[in-house]
């Protein structure tokens, strides 16, 4: 599910995993980080998937969220776990969201839309682009 974010500017925290062998009590982690984010006062989101590398992107209101959620005394030990038993290597980046579009659900009207105008100037950049100039994305 993508996660249903505000009108830019907002942040993405996107953290890219490659597990260790030793994922014992990692899901359970998972799960856990996941609902306490959800009660963290400033967050907006997050979408996650998994196949040879992990990429979990939140979505948070500012920067002082994010370092709230970074000290919280919980993540911080998700955090020593990871570094000491799940994760061969990681990496975290901080971004700032300065525009957001795109369609709300496969098949949708506007994402038919889309796609023609896509299939029309033969490249997926070149209509984006065109979309964004447009003033059909989110905060731009």
């Amino acid at each position: 599910m993508l996660a249903d974010t505000p009108e830019p500017p907002y942040y993405a925290v996107i953290f890219t995993s490659l597990m260790s062998d030793d994922t014992a009590g990692y899901a359970a982690m998972a799960d856990r980080m996941l609902t306490l984010a959800q009660a963290q006062s400033g967050f907006l989101g997050v979408e996650s998937a998994r196949e040879e590398i992990g990429i979990t992107v939140s979505y948070w209101a500012d920067l002082d969220a994010i370092r709230a959620w970074k000290r919280d005394i919980d993540h911080r030990e998700a955090q020593r776990l990871g570094r000491e038993r799940w994760y061969a290597a990681y990496r975290t980046r901080i971004a700032r969201v300065e525009r957001d579009y795109g369609s709300a659900e496969q098949g949708s009207a506007e994402q038919g839309s889309a796609e023609k105008g896509l299939e029309e100037n033969g490249s997926n950049v070149q209509g984006a682009d065109e979309q964004d100039r447009a003033g059909h994305g989110r905060g731009g």
